[in-house]
């Protein structure tokens, strides 16, 4: 395998991928076109926020299986085409935590403080002690916009300086804002409270120009504003105006719209702005342990196929691993069983999960089966990333149900497939906990183990036809390894399944369909399978 880094790195990180076998290549400020030529010869790359992987240079990737962002944001990764070409895309998110929390905090004191303001002028050979009247951050409310992992830190921060803490996430958990001691409010009222406020979200078409000029007007006249997060979160023309007129006080930013920020943009003139140079991850610390997070999560990858942090993909903890394996295995071969028993396009998937494997992460058992179903279309181009993006973009509606109740199973994973005007049905289990088995088919009760070659004979329900089968299969030379036969009732319509040592001849197949008794003939091959 080989890896390209085009970004810094650190040299612990370098190492740790090349004392798990890789093939490293550091290659920094490479043009856009000369990535487009050598991401051709890499399975994987790393970057930090200088380099862009566009779409064009995705496709340009043939070999490309991962991207990982030693940080945070990934803004400058097209996750979309990386998703649709069953690329993982994985991030390091602790890893800047606290060097960007403590950073949004030092902007934000040094901005109440006037202290970059007081640097200049002090070297300048002045003493202004009247000119850089302050703001006390005690008691004074902090509003946080987005209460992630950095969020959470700058809280614990904040409550040490004694500020009041309030916040906006309609993904935080009211129990977790409990504990962390914030009040949960809308995003309107945070405007309306707080003194200073933080944005600490990623950058979404949601979010984008989030503070704004209709926006600031429902702020305190006064109010001092951070961004440690991303440029474009905060709009900066209407920022500027907000500045200019001082209905914001104060505003500090670690990020722009567009970086480097250009020498003559308008915020840069202003006396009451404050700006670094995207440095809120630049601490030896930060840098040391994201180059070693990615690293790490890139022989996990290849190695054990463990996708810690991964963005477009269901992530599961190495220990937890352990557990779902099993379960994987089982999907996958219960979604590629029954594609092979669809004549038309599948419109609607239901997963049912019945007994102790509702406990378990679901998300990637469901992947598992749609990468099981859509394999007969696609073949190779459909894997565990893309598989639930190429499910959404033909139009099949996914649902997941869960039940505590297996019946006479400790658990069971119910498969339901409607395409056109049929739905086929299908259950399956693990034996021992680590064996899977199909238990059911549409009406029919059976016990097979899903691997190899398998015939599925719908007939009549007589003497004579389980015989004449194996007749004919003797005379084409084929073995049958297993045999099972089940009927919902005597004399009605039966089910055979067998399993086979190789596959049969189309001759074997025309002859078997070509019996009086013979309803329906099926090839099933799992031989493939994991």
């Amino acid at each position: 395998m080989k890896i390209l880094v085009s970004d810094s790195l650190s040299e612990r990180g370098v190492a740790v991928l090349e004392q798990g076998g890789f093939g490293v290549d550091v290659k920094l400020k490479l043009p856009k076109e000369k990535l487009l030529e050598e991401i051709k010869a890499y399975d994987g790359i790393i970057v930090r926020s200088g380099t862009k992987v566009t779409a064009d240079v995705i496709d340009a990737g043939g070999r490309l299986k991962i991207i990982g962002r030693a940080g945070t944001g990934l803004d400058n990764v097209d996750c979309e085409a990386a998703t649709r070409r069953g690329i993982v895309v994985m991030n390091t998110p602790g890893g800047n935590t606290i060097t960007t929390a403590e950073h949004t905090m030092a902007l934000l004191v040094s901005m109440s403080r006037k202290i970059p303001q007081a640097v200049v002028s002090t070297k300048a050979g002045k003493w202004e002690k009247t000119k850089f009247m302050g703001t006390e951050l005690y008691n004074k409310t902090l509003g946080l916009v987005g209460i992630g992992q950095i969020g959470t830190y700058v809280t614990k921060l904040a409550q040490g300086l004694a500020m009041q803490v309030v916040g906006y996430d309609p993904y935080l958990a009211p129990g977790r804002a409990w504990e962390l001691g914030i009040q949960t409010v809308a995003l309107d009222e945070l405007f309306r409270r707080a003194d200073f406020i933080s944005v600490h979200t990623p950058l979404t078409n949601e979010t984008r120009s989030l503070i704004n000029t209709q926006t600031i007007r429902h702020m305190k006249d006064g109010v001092m504003i951070v961004n440690c997060a991303r440029g474009g979160i905060i709009n900066e023309h209407d920022i500027y105006e907000a500045l200019k007129s001082r209905k914001v006080a104060a505003a500090a930013f670690d990020v722009f719209e567009e970086e480097p920020v250009k020498p003559d943009h308008p915020l840069l003139t202003l006396d009451n702005f404050i700006c670094t140079p995207h440095i809120g991850a630049s601490t030896e610390e930060a840098q040391e342990s994201v180059a070693v997070s990615i690293a790490e999560q890139f022989v996990d990858y290849f190695e054990k196929g463990v996708a810690r942090g991964a963005v477009n993909i269901p992530s599961v903890p190495p220990d937890a691993l352990l557990q779902l394996n099993p379960y994987l295995g089982l999907a996958e071969r219960m979604g590629l069983f029954q594609a092979q028993l669809i004549d038309e396009g599948i419109e609607e998937v239901t997963v049912e999960y019945r007994g102790e494997v509702t406990a378990l992460s679901l998300a990637p058992l469901t992947v598992a089966i749609l990468k099981g179903l859509l394999t007969p279309i696609l073949q190779d181009t459909v894997n565990a990333v893309n598989a639930p993006f190429i499910a959404k973009e033909r139009g099949i509606e996914v649902k997941e149900v869960k039940w505590s109740d297996a019946g006479d199973y400790t658990s069971l994973i119910r498969l339901h497939v409607k395409a056109g005007a049929h739905t086929q049905q299908m259950a399956g289990t693990l034996y021992n906990k680590k064996e899977p088995r199909i238990v059911e088919s549409n009406a029919h009760a059976v016990e097979v183990n899903p691997e190899g070659h398998m015939l599925l004979i719908h007939n009549i329900d007589r003497p004579g036809v389980i015989g004449t089968v194996g007749r004919i299969l003797g005379e084409h030379d084929i073995n049958i390894a297993q045999m099972q036969c089940a009927r919902p009732l005597k004399g009605g319509n039966a089910l055979l399944i067998l399993c086979l040592d190789q596959t049969p001849s189309l001759q074997a197949l025309d002859n078997i369909k070509g019996e009086p008794d013979i309803l329906s003939v099926r090839l099933v091959d799992l031989s493939r399978v994991p």
